[in-house]
């Protein structure tokens, strides 16, 4: 699945458009690395996500293959930092 879409699907980033943006401005990075939205995401990934004011560190637990309910959202990731 790609970058975008995961975190659009897990919520972590509200709208798929808005992580495009987040992705270009370069403040994703995927395992250490600076990651684009077509970036390929696979279980046991650790997405680094920076904010103006905070920065959010979470591991994929699992790749779902289509859309998920918000209750199931919380399953496919776990916050490390």
């Amino acid at each position: 699945m790609r970058l975008d879409k995961f975190l659009k699907v897990s919520r972590l980033i509200k709208r798929r458009t808005v992580a495009n943006e987040v992705s270009d401005m370069g403040r994703i990075y995927v395992n250490g690395n600076q990651a684009k939205a077509a970036k390929q995401i696979k279980e046991g990934d650790i997405i680094s996500i920076e904010y103006a004011n905070r920065s959010v560190k979470a591991k994929v637990l699992r790749v779902p293959q289509n859309n998920v309910s918000i209750q199931e959202a919380s399953t496919l990731y776990e916050i490390i930092e």
